[in-house]
């Protein structure tokens, strides 16, 4: 299917949230969190992952994961997951307790797509230390899009994961998910990479780039989506497609704030300061640009 015929379906579907100048986001994609084993690429960064979470908690951000959040193609137990980063969890259930979780699913975690696997999985868990079931995420729904209005200009932000249209990771998502289950999971340990991976994939990436571009210029709307793991904020002038970037960089997280009124991509990471001791902290990679810089002509 189409790329543009995808994207005008979840665009469609979209529930439509109205924000103004007071509202905080933090928008994540691609965290990948696998079981703790040597295949699991977000391992050597849950530690930043929890402290960004943990510092945006307590300035009252609203947390929105863009798809790809759990590694349900290699690992096919969502309890492995949970009980491996069960850190992440307890900060995200916060955030859910809030109502500050929005969560969106992607070709990763298409598992979510359904309700009853999110019942099943996501509503509650066993705990170990408790030894018995506990609340996890009950009664959540889980995206495909969702649609962030900001108040002052009537401006449309389609927030989505950025698979749509790549037809193996889209339509043939079974297929790629069990080559990566089976085979894939195992040479990339080794340094072999997944063509049908667009993350690894130059060629594939631009492709699904230009794919939605000519949405964004067609269609009017800008689009925050991840799934390239290539993080991108538009220059003055070029058309409004935003990335996420990813939380499996060697050594780092990406992800887009909207507050105030502005927009900015940011970085995480551990870095020496001037006495060499290490310390997590968040850089502005680009931005902030006020979102009405961004309206279409």
């Amino acid at each position: 299917m189409k790329t543009d015929k995808r994207l005008m379906q979840a665009y469609l579907k979209a529930p439509v949230i109205e924000f103004d100048d007071e509202d905080k986001f933090i928008i994540f994609g691609d965290v990948h969190r696998g079981d703790n084993s040597m295949s699991d690429e977000f391992a050597h960064n849950q530690n930043i992952y929890y402290y960004a979470l943990k510092d945006y908690y307590n300035k009252g951000y609203t947390y929105i994961e863009v798809g790809d959040g759990d590694e349900l193609w290699e690992h096919a137990k969502f309890s492995h997951i949970r009980s491996a980063h069960s850190d992440a969890f307890c900060i995200l259930r916060e955030f859910f307790l809030e109502d500050r979780f929005l969560l969106l699913y992607g070709n990763h975690n298409m598992y979510l797509k359904d309700p009853k696997y999110v019942q099943n999985n996501l509503h509650e868990f066993y705990d170990e230390f408790l030894n018995e079931r506990s609340l996890l995420f009950p009664d959540i729904t889980v995206y495909e899009s969702i649609i962030l209005k900001y108040k002052e200009t009537g401006q449309e932000f389609l927030l989505l994961h950025g698979h749509q249209g790549d037809i193996m990771n889209d339509q043939l998502w079974k297929i790629s998910m069990l080559g990566l289950r089976y085979f894939w999971k195992f040479m990339h340990v080794i340094g072999l990479q997944n063509p049908s991976s667009p993350a690894k994939n130059r060629i594939k990436r631009h492709k699904i780039e230009l794919n939605f571009t000519k949405w964004i210029e067609k269609e009017q709307k800008h689009i925050i989506c991840g799934h390239t793991h290539r993080p991108k904020f538009p220059k003055q002038g070029e058309v409004s497609y935003f990335n996420t970037g990813c939380c499996i960089h060697p050594r780092c997280i990406n992800g887009i704030e909207i507050y105030n009124g502005e927009i900015m991509l940011v970085d995480w990471r551990i870095r020496p300061n001037d006495l060499g001791e290490l310390r997590i902290s968040k850089q502005n990679i680009r931005g902030p640009v006020k979102i009405d810089t961004f309206k279409f002509t």
